[in-house]
């Protein structure tokens, strides 16, 4: 599956890389930070893509300085244009390189790893702070269909697939510590969606407003962001 990212598969899949929805994440990552008073003076993201998440971040933090690392060459081609001021982009494994930073992000990655209990102790000691960005794509509804999550698996080469309980296991499995963590969800926040999830817009918010985790368990559209140490 690694070899995706790097034969022009996902490329093909994913042709925008997710750039319509960097913006979305970034601000949630803002908002993490934020709220727990960190303040990086150097922040790392590992499997970067194109970039505009850590192109957003630099604009709205011009004394923090970024670095992305990205193994794909298609999206390193897009990343790299976009380097300059207080923001650069690496080709290349993060864990082959020995930088460390305040702050380093996985969002929305070790879904996509192989071995990713290797990924995440690897990545622990690279930074005081991570935050991850994970999709929750084990719900009732997911799980029923079945087609939910061999579409994630083949179109975006999802490997794993979570719920929160698993995902925070995952991470206090190899050795962090969870500081915070909040739902987000792209299902019923952003555009450019199907058909099916466009009618099942109104159901998330109405669901997730009463009763959360059972939204979130039954329903799904929804992703976790947690910050670790």
């Amino acid at each position: 599956m690694a070899t995706i990212y790097t034969d022009g598969t996902y490329f093909r899949n994913n042709p925008a890389w997710h750039e319509d929805d960097s913006a979305w994440k970034a601000g949630h990552v803002l908002t993490l930070l934020r709220r727990n008073g960190i303040a990086p003076r150097s922040l790392c993201e590992v499997g970067c893509g194109a970039g505009e998440i850590l192109r957003t971040l630099a604009g709205e933090l011009p004394e923090t300085s970024f670095v992305g690392y990205e193994v794909s060459p298609m999206a390193f081609a897009i990343s790299d244009r976009k380097a300059g001021g207080n923001l650069a982009f690496k080709f290349g494994d993060f864990l082959e390189d020995s930088a460390e930073y305040d702050v380093v992000m996985a969002i929305d990655v070790f879904e996509h790893v192989e071995n990713y209990f290797s990924f995440l102790r690897g990545l622990r000691p690279r930074a005081r702070f991570k935050v991850f960005h994970i999709p929750l794509e084990l719900s009732v509804q997911n799980v029923l269909r079945a087609s939910p999550l061999m579409h994630a698996r083949r179109a975006v080469g999802h490997l794993h697939h979570f719920n929160r309980e698993t995902a925070l296991a995952a991470l206090e499995d190899t050795g962090y510590e969870i500081v915070d963590e909040f739902y987000t969800s792209g299902r019923t926040q952003l555009g450019g969606l199907g058909w099916r999830t466009q009618l099942l817009k109104w159901p998330r918010r109405i669901t997730y407003s009463l009763s959360p985790e059972t939204a979130v368990r039954v329903l799904g559209g929804y992703s976790l962001m947690v910050l670790a140490t």
